[in-house]
């Protein structure tokens, strides 16, 4: 790896072979860090045209493919996987969301590219595993929300299942892949060989559902909708103020006794009904009712204010315009500028890690269809001959 003054993914090529998000999010974080992103494309028109794909200058698009290079290549023609062979050759990773049959199909599965380059990482995302009963099915975020268990506990008691507002289970297996590609990587400076690094959205999924999930293998339990409060404490959720809404969390002990004591019910920790954990619990709806009347009394920046000076945390519920406006988001300054060439400049999401030393940045927008494809062409030994007549032949 490099040294300090150096990003710390800097040595490592990765080829991405991915649509949609999970493959995506996951090349994001390697390339956020500084990998060589190579980004394949179907070739189409060249950059600059002015007719790319409508999405492609969205700012969902912009901010999913940052940081990376692109080349355009036809997989379908022979010479265009030649080119392909060639690349990996040099690569450190591969990272592709086909479903499973097709990457067989047209030989880009891992034995295939491992038999090529011994050392090379494979990265692959599927919507419900590379084997099994689903193995052929296409997967998507939402339907995996609801047979991972997500939609079940979300929405309010007694309402029909609901998705949650952000594709949990596309970010959650592009994360989670990424991790296992970079243990793979850590591991190949043992071996000196690469291997095959895969999840899925559903995986991924029944993952993020953590402790709920557990409630059911551990316990089981089969957990069901709380909406805005938290599923086993009490007090703990949303509640409606005088001019808005309110998250606090006064769950026992101190902080349920500070708690009380700021919203005028300093009783209420000894009340028979409310005096443990299991009480509380039990008597939710009762409970919930008389804090929610006195939250009522007062705005939601008085109780912020009064509550966290208690040591009880709270905070306010804010629109996405609202939290970019607030002090610590604003000092955390969790957006990066990049100049795009057709855009100009747009203000992207940075990446939430930081380190004391070389950490992850925006370096740069989304290129272009092709940008890259001279460029990364001319550096696996390809001249300008050859490159003149693979674009006769729509190779690129």
């Amino acid at each position: 790896m490099s040294g300090p003054a150096g990003r710390p993914l800097e040595d490592v090529r990765v080829i991405d072979l991915t649509v949609a998000r999970a493959g995506p999010t996951c090349v994001r974080q390697l390339a956020d860090w500084g990998a060589d992103v190579v980004r394949i494309e179907p070739p189409g028109l060249p950059a600059g045209a002015g007719l790319v794909d409508d999405r492609r200058h969205t700012s969902d698009f912009q901010n999913l493919h940052r940081n990376k290079r692109c080349l355009t290549l036809d997989l379908k023609q022979e010479e265009g996987r030649q080119i392909l062979w060639r690349l990996v050759d040099s690569a450190d990773v591969v990272v592709e969301n086909m479903r499973p049959p097709v990457k067989s199909r047209l030989g880009f599965d891992y034995e295939t590219l491992r038999a090529r380059n011994p050392r090379i990482v494979y990265g692959s995302i599927s919507g419900f595993g590379q084997d099994g009963p689903y193995r052929q099915r296409g997967g998507v975020d939402q339907i995996a929300q609801g047979m991972g268990g997500l939609m079940s506990v979300t929405g309010l008691p007694g309402t029909e299942p609901t998705r949650v507002g952000i594709p949990v289970s596309d970010l959650a297996a592009g994360l989670y892949l990424a991790i296992g590609i970079l243990a793979a990587l850590h591991e190949r400076q043992r071996t000196g060989e690469g291997q095959w690094v895969r999840t899925s959205l559903l995986e991924a999924m029944i993952a993020m559902m953590d402790f709920q999930a557990a409630r059911w293998t551990v316990d089981g339990d089969v957990p069901g909708q709380e909406g805005n409060h938290h599923p086993t404490i009490v007090p703990m959720g949303c509640f409606a103020t005088a001019d808005g809404h309110l998250n606090v969390g006064g769950p026992g002990g101190r902080l349920l006794r500070n708690f009380c004591k700021v919203i005028g019910l300093p009783d209420l920790p000894a009340d028979p009904r409310f005096d443990s954990t299991a009480k509380r619990s039990a008597n939710r709806a009762e409970l919930n009712a008389l804090v929610g009347e006195r939250l009522l009394t007062r705005t939601t920046a008085e109780w912020v204010e009064e509550l966290n000076a208690a040591g009880v945390p709270a905070g306010p519920v804010y629109r996405m315009d609202e939290v970019f406006t607030d002090p610590q988001v604003e000092h955390l300054d969790m957006v990066s500028e990049v100049v795009h060439p057709v855009l100009g400049p747009l203000r992207l999401i940075r990446n939430p890690v930081t380190s004391t030393g070389a950490g992850p940045s925006v370096r740069g927008p989304s290129p272009e269809p092709g940008q890259q494809t001279d460029e990364i062409l001319r550096q696996v030994g390809l001249g300008d001959e050859d490159l003149e007549r693979l674009r006769s032949r729509r190779v690129i």
